[in-house]
């Protein structure tokens, strides 16, 4: 979803700065190289995500662009910015959450946040403090310490603190880690609202439904290699465009009547189940409109869809790894 700011830009023909841009980064440690020519751009106002596996190069990446790492090679701007050079001008206009990191154990959840306030010249005041560690469900543990935070308690306490200053650019890694599924898609909510207000927000993530939930635009990292870069559902039709129905009917011409289809490449029948895979956005359509101009009674039908899984799977012929 495009910001106001890339809208205007777009209507006077102007093409607006990425938020981030990065070109063809390496980065090794000894003899392992851990991202290999990287490349991609985010642009202002869009969630992007940086997907894949664990050990796929991810957080280096991420690390690289915050300006916690130095590549060995290739160039990286954000807002504008080089990350290594301008290191302090760039910590006051963005957020950071970390994969991993720590407190100190007796520091309370209210104390942590005003610490990081007093850190910034343009932080929340303590009122928008307080809404921050309620929207993020920490209400009832303002005066917890640290240490006696669950680790997901502990994830939310880390993105309140990388939102504390209102950062024109938000990076959250594997934010969701460790959340039970009511919150993570409180946590969600949030991030869909940082975009909302005009945010950009660079994450990195390994679960493949965050990515497509969330996500504008994703690039897959494997073996620190980008694989493709797009919108979610373009991946899928470009990577995935075969499709799925199963049909459970006792007409024993529905087989013959579905590969009629022009976009059907095979039928298949098990008892009153018929399966028919092809490709096409339409496929569903088409095989509904097939079971009505022909009156097949239909006792059960089931579509399959690819999914940004899937997609995974495909380019990189592996299960998410631990």
């Amino acid at each position: 979803m495009p910001s106001p700011c890339h809208n205007a830009l777009a209507r006077i023909g102007m093409t607006p700065q990425p938020a981030i841009h990065v070109a063809a980064i390496r980065k090794t440690y000894g003899a392992t190289v851990a991202i290999d020519d990287v490349s991609f751009d985010v642009s202002p106002g869009e969630i992007f995500g940086l997907i894949g596996p664990n050990g796929a190069g991810k957080t280096t990446t991420m690390e690289c662009v915050e300006g916690l790492r130095t590549p060995d090679r290739g160039a990286i701007s954000v807002l504008g910015l080089d990350p290594s050079r301008d290191t302090r001008r760039l910590q006051q206009r963005i957020g950071v959450q970390l994969q991993e990191a720590q407190l100190q154990k007796r520091i309370k959840v209210r104390e942590a946040v005003a610490f990081w306030a007093s850190l910034y010249r343009n932080a929340v005041d303590g009122v928008d403090g307080d809404r921050l560690i309620e929207q993020l469900g920490l209400s009832d543990k303002r005066e917890a310490w640290f240490m006696t935070l669950s680790g997901g308690q502990k994830q939310r306490l880390f993105i309140a603190l990388a939102l504390i200053n209102d950062p024109e650019l938000v990076f959250l890694d594997e934010l969701t880690t460790g959340l039970d599924p009511q919150a993570r898609r409180a946590i969600w909510d949030l991030v869909r609202g940082i975009r909302q207000r005009g945010k950009t927000v660079f994450l990195t993530t390994h679960l493949m439904e965050e990515a497509e939930r969330l996500c504008d635009r994703v690039a897959i990292i494997d073996h620190g290699r980008i694989v493709d870069v797009g919108r979610p559902a373009e991946l899928v039709q470009r990577h995935c465009p075969e499709r799925t129905v199963t049909v459970a009917t006792e007409d024993a011409t529905a087989p013959e009547r579905f590969r009629e289809i022009p976009q059907v490449q095979s039928v298949s029948a098990q008892g009153v189940h018929v399966t028919i895979r092809g490709r096409g956005d339409d496929l569903v359509t088409q095989v509904i409109q097939c079971l009505a101009e022909h009156r097949i009674r239909a006792i059960d039908f089931r579509a399959e869809l690819p999914t940004l899984e899937d997609v995974f799977l495909k380019l990189t012929g592996h299960v998410i790894r631990d």
